[in-house]
């Protein structure tokens, strides 16, 4: 892992040797969980334009290079140092399980910290699973919205009382910081990361090479370990895709609530076991997701595009797209319509975006 040795380009320096693609440092610790550390190459790795060019450039660091621990049977030699970080575009932070870091206490080791302050002012940052810790005890998450494993979040509400936790969620991003839970969620976090630098086509397509839905509906509430249900107990999937087929139609709740023959109580409450929100959020997630994928394919008018979504009107879509992602329907066309996927893949670094709520 992470033994690139490949000559950099003139006027290049570091670890990172391809001018123009977005640059990830990967940081590591003793203990690092194998499967996290693949996610980032392996999903942003993967992400290409139409030609085929890879979008990212992904290495790996650590505070020194060199063997590190995991939790499984096998080290992994790192060979960059936190000198990466310094010429990251994005710096992500997986997790690590040793008993003896102290970043747990709420403090950082002094190595640690010292590479974190290599990240420059204007870097995006992320964690995935209990790498929020890390970013929490550097004072990232200060005033932040945040997420951590469903398992932890007591501990962090603890140590870290400044900090806005949400618990239920999958990801989260507040500006140019970005959370997730717990260890797949990574992978939601990952292709967020896509979908925001290079439009839905693009994380789509990485979605359908890694075989994983490019967006999981509900957040980690519905992973949290509860009393096994009553056999007799209903589940509201056949309603989610009932509603599906029919966004662009005013839905009640009432209207969701009869498909599984529940009373809207009922149905509000179970909905929400096993999805992480309520029906209504989840609706006006939908509607943004099918508003963007018009936007990025079609010719449609916006007036249309935000009836065909379900929005009604475009004053409605231009709210819920403003507030969904920080941007016009317009804009949001221009910057990732069919095709500039390729030429978003030369521009070095990107604005992080404002904040997008997770699923």
């Amino acid at each position: 892992m992470c033994k690139n040795r490949a000559m950099p380009h003139a006027g290049f320096h570091g670890p990172f040797t391809r001018p123009g693609r977005h640059r990830v440092a990967v940081l590591v610790r003793h203990g690092l969980l194998p499967i996290e550390v693949g996610i980032a190459h392996r999903i942003l790795g993967d992400a290409r334009t139409e030609a085929g060019e890879r979008l990212y450039e992904v290495v790996t660091c650590a505070t020194e290079p060199g063997e590190l621990r995991t939790t499984a049977d096998f080290t992994v030699h790192v060979a960059h140092g936190p000198e990466a970080l310094a010429a990251a575009d994005t710096v992500i932070v997986p997790a690590a399980h040793e008993r003896d870091e102290t970043y747990l206490e709420g403090r950082l080791p002094p190595a640690l910290a010292a590479a974190l302050g290599r990240v420059g002012p204007g870097t995006r940052i992320a964690s995935i699973c209990t790498g929020a810790f890390v970013l929490a005890a550097a004072g990232l998450l200060d005033g932040r919205r945040a997420t951590t494993h469903w398992a932890s979040c007591d501990r962090f509400r603890a140590l870290f009382p400044r900090v806005r936790l949400d618990a239920d969620v999958l990801y989260t991003q507040d500006g140019r910081v970005l959370t997730s839970a717990g260890v797949a969620a990574g992978i939601d976090l990952c292709l967020h990361l896509v979908r925001t630098d290079f439009g839905a086509a693009v994380a789509n397509g990485v979605a359908r090479r890694t075989v994983v839905p490019p967006h999981r509906d509900g957040g980690q509430a519905q992973y949290v370990e509860r009393p096994v249900p009553s056999p007799r107990a209903q589940s509201t999937g056949r309603a989610r895709q009932w509603a599906l087929e029919r966004l662009k139609e005013p839905l009640a709740l009432r209207d969701l609530a009869a498909v599984e023959s529940m009373s809207v109580r009922t149905f509000t409450r179970r909905f929400r076991e096993e999805t992480g929100m309520s029906p209504q959020r989840w609706l006006i997630l939908q509607r943004v997701e099918r508003a963007r994928q018009l936007l990025e394919e079609s010719d449609l008018a916006v007036d249309r595009i935000a009836h065909e979504a379900g929005f009604g009107t475009a004053a409605s879509l231009r709210r819920h797209l403003q507030v969904a992602l920080g941007i016009s329907p317009s804009a949001y066309r221009r910057t990732f319509r069919a095709g500039s996927a390729t030429r978003a893949g030369h521009g070095g670094r990107r604005a992080a975006g404002a904040a997008v709520p997770a699923g």
